[in-house]
């Protein structure tokens, strides 16, 4: 399972331009309508209020009728949708033209004189919005009480919706196709500096550049500088690592030298002892020489290696007849010094050739992004069980030397240690020994 800050930045992104096109927008979509929907009410209550006062104007105190062409075009259309009804004592006195087809009956028994009430009302199974008003008409002499009524159909306020809906629709639509568009413009605008520093890192990893020089936004400078700085500690660590190493190396060939010739060294076990120390101060030498493995590591391709070795164990081993076989791709790689894996691969190969009959196989797997595996299996006595793990632990051997294996493996096994790999020992379909080294680029990340 991918742990959250393992998440690339191109699905961070996916996330974001998810939730403001399935979420943002939607909600944008439906705070708009309703906003918009209520200005339609507000504006329907306005215009209702303005017919209102307009038939009042109109209406003659006296005998409460209207002019045959009132002010308000709507009421004079009998298609409309907007009614006006005017009633004396729960009597209507008055309709206007559109009202000519309308059988409803409001109810005005609550009504109090001055108030106005705007509400949504059904009549008939059908929505209206309704202004209703008691006004007492005339003057001190003579007045009267009446009930105005304004009345609009519902459906002309969702037919305005609807179509205010599509229109909507259609602008979201291209709202979100150019925030998809921008956020994805401003993705690779952004990425642009990371791939540029991404390419400095691997070029400092090839070898070809020393420290990281480019020019980078404000963010990235602390990051710049810390890799400078780390890359120059890495640095001035190696040389001292590889002084101290030499001194160390050179400090015991002397000592040694004078063991190798002294009538100590006439025993066979003691020289054994010697030739094996003399072994480790010359690998150590090799290793000051070329550097200890560095935290940048340069590409090795491994098939030139591979075959150099076996080019070298075909004539070192002639006599033997082994016939090797070799899987290697082409472009398999190896995270490190090409020092180290000869020393890896030969110490391995030259054992097997040790121990084998005559079958010796080499199978490399490579996967760019997670690494390298090395199998090298023999037709020999294998190695038993229980004497595996005590072949890996360092600064042991087993005494199996005419079987091959054990000798340089505390070489090997440091190796693969400082490169964070593995060692793994097992019987070979061949019927003797199997040794899987891996090199997991992916614990290295």
């Amino acid at each position: 399972m991918v742990n959250r800050a393992q998440i690339s930045l191109k699905i961070r992104q996916g996330f974001i331009l998810v939730f403001v096109l399935i979420v943002a927008l939607p909600a944008l979509f439906f705070s708009i309508g309703r906003a918009y929907y209520a200005t339609l009410v507000d504006a329907t209550e306005k215009t209702l209020e303005a017919h209102l006062y307009s038939l009042i104007s109109e209406v003659d105190f006296v005998t409460m009728e209207m002019p045959n062409s009132i002010l308000a075009p709507e009421l004079n259309r009998l298609n409309s949708d907007t009614y006006a009804l005017i009633y004396q004592q729960n009597t209507l006195v008055w309709h206007s033209e559109s009202a000519m087809n309308l059988t409803v009956t409001p109810d005005i028994s609550q009504s109090k004189a001055g108030a106005k009430e705007f509400e949504r009302v059904e009549y008939n199974q059908e929505l209206y919005w309704q202004l209703g008003m008691t006004v007492i008409l005339g003057n001190a002499s003579h007045s009267q009480q009446a009930n105005f009524i304004l009345l609009k159909k519902n459906s002309a306020l969702v037919a305005q919706m609807a179509q205010f809906r599509n229109t909507l629709v259609n602008w979201m639509l291209v709202m979100g196709i150019m925030i998809a568009a921008l956020m994805a413009l401003g993705f690779i605008w952004s990425a642009r500096p990371l791939q540029r520093l991404d390419k400095e890192i691997k070029a400092v990893e090839a070898g070809e550049i020393d420290k990281i020089s480019g020019l980078y936004p404000v963010e990235l400078n602390t990051i710049k500088a810390d890799l400078n700085l780390l890359l120059d500690s890495q640095r001035r660590q190696k040389e001292r690592y590889r002084a101290s190493l030499s001194d160390l190396a050179h400090a015991l060939k002397t000592p040694l030298a004078v063991l190798k010739s002294s009538p100590l060294a006439e025993n066979a076990d003691a020289q054994e002892q010697l030739d094996r120390i003399n072994a480790m101060i010359e690998h150590q030498l090799k290793r000051a020489a070329s550097g200890a493995s560095d935290t940048w590591k340069k590409q090795t391709q491994v098939q030139p290696v591979v075959n150099s070795i076996l080019n070298a164990m075909n004539k070192v081993y002639h006599d033997k007849q082994i016939n090797f076989s070799s899987a290697c791709p082409e472009d398999a790689a190896f995270l490190g010094d090409k020092t180290d894996l000869m020393e890896i691969l030969g110490n391995l190969i030259d054992n097997a050739c040790k121990a084998c009959q005559s079958q010796v196989d080499i199978d490399v797997k490579y996967n760019q992004s997670k690494g390298v595996r090395f199998i090298i299996s023999d037709d020999g006595p294998g190695i038993p069980e229980q004497n595996r793990s005590t072949l890996l632990q360092r600064g042991t051997r087993l005494d199996t030397y005419e079987n091959g294996h054990g000798v340089g493996m505390a070489i090997v096994s440091d190796l693969v240690s400082s490169y964070h790999g593995s060692i793994d020992i097992d019987y070979s379909q061949l019927g003797g020994a199997q040794f899987t080294i891996e090199f997991s680029y992916e614990q290295n990340q």
